[in-house]
């Protein structure tokens, strides 16, 4: 819901095993309740407009490709915020019910929508994760850090937070796949503009 959803590395897709679905499901709408759609001038307001109509006709797009595809709104909609028709606004979106083959689980909706899948085991929540075309960023949460590094190191993923780890500047950033080549930040970063030679003797 950052910057209403309009951040590259906004993750937008939450994997929860099956047996906790409904549980998560619960968490996640009274979480985007915090998210107030309003003027960002407004104190009150926790949730901007998106860039542009178009934009916003985009993300109200995807929503409603969801429900055709079987999703259900758990919170939000495609519909305008209470009280705010005019501007380019969008609900704060929870979309339960979602499997790996629908629309917005296989591409970037840039905008404040959560996809919750549920996955059966490890493997599963494995191949849903690198299911896609795209591999910019993720994260990962489990009993303990190692667990949780170990499957992060089988993502298809640029950058990976570990257990609610922070975003590092120091740290290379960028992703796999349709994500982008190279990097950015960080020794990688500076790598990025030098020309390399090498001289076989």
């Amino acid at each position: 819901m950052s910057n209403s959803g309009q951040t590259c590395s906004a993750w937008t897709r939450l994997l929860v095993p099956a047996e906790q679905y409904q549980e998560a499901v619960a968490i996640a709408v009274k979480a985007a309740a915090k998210y107030v759609p309003g003027d960002p001038a407004d104190p009150a307001t926790r949730l901007g407009p998106v860039v542009s109509a178009k934009q916003r006709e985009r993300v109200r797009g995807y929503i409603e490709a969801a429900v055709r595809e079987g999703a259900r709104i758990a919170a939000g909609g495609a519909e305008a915020p209470e009280g705010l028709d005019a501007g380019f606004y969008v609900r704060p979106t929870v979309l339960a019910d979602v499997t790996e083959q629908m629309t917005v689980a296989q591409e970037e909706i840039f905008g404040p929508v959560l996809s919750i899948l549920a996955y059966r085991d490890e493997e599963h929540a494995l191949e849903i994760a690198n299911g896609t075309s795209y591999g910019l960023a993720g994260g990962v949460w489990a009993a303990d850090n190692e667990t949780a590094a170990a499957f992060a190191r089988r993502m298809d993923t640029g950058q990976v937070d570990i257990n609610g780890g922070r975003f590092n500047p120091l740290a290379p950033f960028g992703g796999y796949k349709g994500s982008g080549v190279g990097r950015e930040l960080g020794r990688h970063g500076l790598e990025e503009f030098l020309q390399a030679k090498s001289l076989q003797f």
